[in-house]
């Protein structure tokens, strides 16, 4: 019994079911194909691939060059810090002052991704990205014993807006993505040097392979020595997308965190490095009240709020770390 013939002639090839049985279990066949396909993509983009990092992320590594008004405001900063310069001689690094809208305050916040021991060696990305737990120590350790103090964004916040002092030798430490291995290694080294420090969550990958689980970033939160910030809902790229999509990913990701936390979540990451004007007013919008940058500098003030200057430290420890953050230009 046939279900099917071909038939070819001058027209073409002709293909003729003979038993619509045939061709209904057929068209389940394909439908089945799919949606096991579907789900197969479903279960392994969750459970084994880490949809954090792409080759974009290395824009960290090579900072976007920002919209032209953008460009306009950090002419501003610089022009602010050659006043400031003349005017007190030189801007040290954690001089004890209030903010007003023409003082810079001079805050490295440095800029931490992975702190893990990279087993794929042909990992790239990951291996650019890291810091290996040894030197994450290091580098605390180095801070710690040249009288630096840890503040949070949030304290930077304070500082910015002129309610509270800024301490002396200020330092911010922020770690991106809420990678899980934050909790396994970088988490316990700050506890024993209680060393403050901000991390930044991309709350629709919570649970997610590589990811921090909701209980480790709600026992995080708890202890209070991190501050938790919004990172998006889903890592993408914001600058020049619509209004509608960047709100989504802005808003929902502090409503997101805040309702796990229980805490207020005032600070904000860009992915990627990736803003414009439109992203600025969403974040600002959305009730943060600062959000960092991947560009490089050390010159915090009110006119950078929303994209506040970050550096790597790039594997520096001892006085190669101390001197990029005395560093006068970046």
């Amino acid at each position: 019994m046939k279900f099917f013939s071909i038939n070819i002639d001058k027209k073409g090839v002709h293909v003729h079911f003979h038993h619509k049985l045939f061709l209904f279990l057929i068209i389940i066949l394909l439908l089945t194909l799919s949606l096991a396909g579907f789900f197969l993509y479903q279960y392994l983009s969750v459970n084994y691939f880490d949809s954090s990092v792409s080759k974009n992320e290395l824009q960290d590594l090579a900072p976007l060059s920002p919209p032209v008004d953008i460009q306009r405001q950090i002419q501003q900063i610089r022009l602010l810090v050659d006043k400031q310069a003349s005017s007190a001689g030189t801007i040290q690094v954690g001089k004890t002052q209030i903010a007003t809208a023409e003082v810079v305050l001079r805050v490295p916040i440095l800029m931490y991704h992975y702190v893990e021991y990279v087993k794929d060696k042909n990992d790239k990305t990951r291996i650019s990205l890291n810091t290996p737990p040894e030197v994450l120590e290091q580098e605390i350790k180095t801070l710690s014993d040249a009288g630096y103090t840890f503040m949070t964004t949030g304290e930077l916040a304070d500082c910015l807006e002129g309610k509270v002092q800024l301490p002396p030798k200020p330092v911010v430490l922020t770690f991106d993505d809420g990678y899980r291995d934050f909790y396994t290694y970088a988490y316990p080294i700050l506890k024993k040097y209680h060393a403050k420090a901000t991390q930044y969550v991309i709350s629709g990958f919570l649970g997610q392979s590589n990811h921090l689980l909701v209980s480790q970033l709600q026992e995080i939160a708890k202890d209070g020595l991190v501050e938790i910030g919004a990172h998006t809902v889903r890592h993408m790229w914001l600058k020049g997308l619509p209004l509608k999509v960047v709100s989504s990913e802005v808003f929902q990701s502090r409503v997101a965190l805040e309702q796990l936390i229980k805490k207020p979540v005032i600070s904000f990451a860009y992915p990627f490095g990736a803003f414009d004007n439109q992203t600025i007013e969403i974040v600002k919008a959305a009730g943060f009240r600062t959000s960092v940058s991947t560009l490089p500098g050390v010159e915090q003030t009110q006119i950078n709020k929303f994209f506040l200057f970050r550096l790597r430290p790039g594997g520096r420890v001892g006085q190669r770390l101390l001197n990029l953050l005395n560093q006068k230009t970046y």
